[in-house]
Order: C-alpha cells, then structure tokens, then sequence
C-alpha cells in the first residue's frame, strides 16, 4: 500500500509539473542580463530575447542588472518564483565567482535550473594603437622592462575578462596594473580612448575596431584561430603554449522550475540557435554557437566551476 500511495504521489506530482507547463508562459518573461547595455551580453539576449518572444507568443523584456561581477543580476533570478518567467543571460563568472568570492547571497550550485549552452566566447588580447608591441612577445618585453608602464581593463572585478588577463600575467611572468570598470562596454572605451594600455575582450565587440584601425589585436585567447580573424595567432602560437581562456554565455532559470518549463525553453532556444540566418551572424562575429539539452549545460558549468577553481588559486586574485 505504501508503495502504491508514493506511486500516486509521484504521478500527482507528474500531473501538477505538466499542468503548470502547459500554461506557460502565462506573462511576459524577465531575461536578466547582468552588465550594462551595449555589451556582448546585452547584444546577444536582445538578439535571442526577441525570436523567443516571437517562439513563446509572449514579450521578453531584457533587464539590464550589472554589478558585483553578474552577483546583483543573479540574485534576483535565483530569489524569483520557480515558474520559467524569469530568466538569467548566464556566463562564465556563474562558474568563476564561487571561487573569486568569500560569499555569495545565493549557493551557485542549488540555486539555478540550467536551461541551455548558447555560445563559447573566445577573447581577443588587444591594445591601444599607440602601444608598441605588435605581437605577445613586445607586450610581455614592454611590461617586464617597465612593471608599471601598463594598465588594463577589465568589465569589473572577478569577471572573465579580469581573469583571462590575470591568467596572462601569471604564464608571462609579468606586471600590469589592474583597472576595473562597470561593464564591457566601459572598458573597450577605456581602451579606445587611451586610458588604459591593454584589455581583453570578446570578438563580437572589439574586431569593428580592430578592423578601423583603433585597436591592435595580438592574439586570440582560445585554442584554435578565428575565422573571423585568421590572422591572428592563439596564444600557443604566440610563444604561451599553456594559455586558455574562452569565455560562454547561455540560459539559466530559478531552481525547481518544473522540467517541462524547462524542456520548453531549451526547445525554443536551441531552434532560435539553429536558425540559419542568426547561426551566420553569431559565427561571423567570431562566437562558437553550441545549443544542446540542459542536463549537457548542467555538466558543462560543473567542469567549468572546477576549472576557474584551479585557475583563481593559481593567480591569487580575491574580491572580498
């Protein structure tokens, strides 16, 4: 009897998760996006925000919630009501911050519903034009005759673009002062205006000005060339043979949404993803399209937390 009753309230439980996804979406939905716009970020869940809309019959209204390294934009999604309707543009600092920071007002690993890998974001190490390096090695000459000549930016503390530079500094043995501003956009201007000398950033924002001649690009952060940029060389190729940074973006939503939500927008997401005309786009810009189930996206972020883990340790940075 007693397995019979826990049997139906499974089936119960089943019935009540399918009634509340049938009905979805009942409102609009928020996508968070947690930098500033202008972004890649920001760029990319307009992009997708939209064609979902357009998929779910329902708006998706992008709400733009920077700070604290994507904390403040985060918290809100995992404080949300676990019905779908509220969604986080996720991206690698999901899988930095749990080791970048003492504490978090949400536990990473409980709080989030993983919902669909979108893209994996390879960086371009750039400098100002007035810089005279033109290559990975006069950079590292440059900063190792003078510790304090250089400055770089980053889109604040303990974001990829911090690390991947940190990650630099540390396989090149060098100095370069660290300067953090609210967002990407922010810091590409910083560094198309001169205030800084070095930044890493994501392919999608920075090749228009690399192409005009604002910016000078010395390598690709990923492991393998561009096609976006096939001049360019990856890291290896520019003498640091263990240097990897890429960065990802993609679709979370608040623990304990029901899966058949879930499966519902991981299905729409990914047909918006397969979509030849955006899949041009996306890969024109220098970003790997990926798509897949939740369950892969779930694997990935874990791998990725245990990377980054290894990666904060080794270059000691901490943002209290």
């Amino acid at each position: 009897m007693r397995i019979l009753a826990r049997l139906a309230g499974w089936a119960l439980a089943l019935g009540c998760s399918a009634a509340l996804a049938q009905g979805f979406p009942s409102r609009p939905l928020r996508l968070v996006v947690p930098f500033p716009p202008g972004g890649s970020a920001d760029v990319l869940a307009r992009v997708v925000g939209a064609r979902l809309a357009t998929a779910l019959g329902q708006p998706v209204v992008v709400d733009n919630r920077p700070g604290a390294g994507g904390i403040l934009g985060a918290d809100i999604v995992a404080k949300a009501p676990a019905d779908g309707h509220t969604l986080l543009f996720a991206n690698t600092n999901i899988a930095i911050n749990p080791s970048l920071y003492k504490s978090l007002p949400y536990d990473t690993a409980s709080a989030f519903a993983p919902v669909v890998l979108m893209v994996k974001v390879p960086n371009l190490l750039l400098v100002a034009d007035n810089v005279k390096a033109t290559n990975v090695a006069e950079l590292i000459a440059l900063a190792k005759a003078d510790p304090h000549a250089l400055n770089y930016a980053s889109a604040g503390n303990g974001t990829f673009p911090h690390l991947a530079v940190e990650l630099f500094k540390l396989e090149a043995g060098v100095s370069i002062t660290h300067i953090p501003y609210k967002g990407a956009a922010p810091a590409l201007n910083a560094l198309l205006a001169k205030d800084v000398q070095v930044l890493s950033n994501d392919l999608l924002t920075a090749v228009p000005h690399v192409k005009a001649g604002k910016v000078r690009a010395l390598a690709i952060t990923g492991s393998t060339r561009s096609p976006v940029m096939p001049d360019v060389p990856t890291m290896a190729e520019a003498g640091l043979k263990d240097y990897s940074a890429v960065g990802w973006q993609g679709i979370m939503t608040t623990a304990g949404t029901p899966a058949a939500t879930i499966a519902r927008l991981n299905t729409e997401i990914n047909k918006v993803l397969a979509d030849p005309e955006l899949r041009g786009q996306l890969t024109s810009q220098g970003l790997e399209v990926v798509g897949g189930t939740a369950q892969q996206f779930g694997e990935f972020v874990r791998a990725d937390t245990e990377r980054w883990r290894a990666a904060v340790e080794a270059s000691g940075a901490k943002v209290d």
